[in-house]
């Protein structure tokens, strides 16, 4: 009996929305990349991307638990020597809320061109507003 290989359709791919207003940061980002990888689906298959896409909304007011505001760093090189730029999370959540959120679900996606494909279906936005609405998202929350 031959082994079953779901087709991967963009056609049935859904949309979900994810508050997180107030809500911790891991958890948020756990929650987010179980959905982009397709995991939550009973066709689930680890080779082919049939993830369903995710929407964060009012990434601004995300929780982060301990001393992560001033401890972690967020670093990233220009390409020169000596271009090494950090920048702590605290600060970055002040310049920009949305990377912080999209950094935290990428580590949490595979390093591949299938993880960079998954994080493409990523939409995060600082504030409540999304240009989504077409697509009707259904809300989902985070425990």
């Amino acid at each position: 009996m031959p082994t079953y290989i779901p087709k991967a359709d963009p056609g049935e791919r859904k949309w979900f929305v994810i508050d997180a207003k107030g809500k911790v940061l891991g958890k948020l980002a756990t929650l987010a990349a179980t959905i982009l990888t397709g995991k939550r689906k009973p066709s689930y298959t680890p080779f082919l991307d049939t993830g369903d896409h995710v929407i964060v909304i009012n990434a601004a007011a995300v929780h982060l638990t301990g001393r992560k505001a001033s401890l972690k760093l967020y670093r990233r090189h220009t390409g020169y020597s000596g271009g090494l730029k950090s920048i702590s999370a605290g600060d970055q959540m002040k310049k920009n809320p949305a990377r912080v959120v999209e950094e935290a679900v990428r580590g949490m996606l595979p390093k591949t061109k299938l993880g960079r494909a998954m994080a493409g279906k990523l939409k995060v936005y600082a504030g409540a507003a999304h240009p989504h609405q077409a697509q009707k998202p259904k809300p989902i929350a985070v425990q």
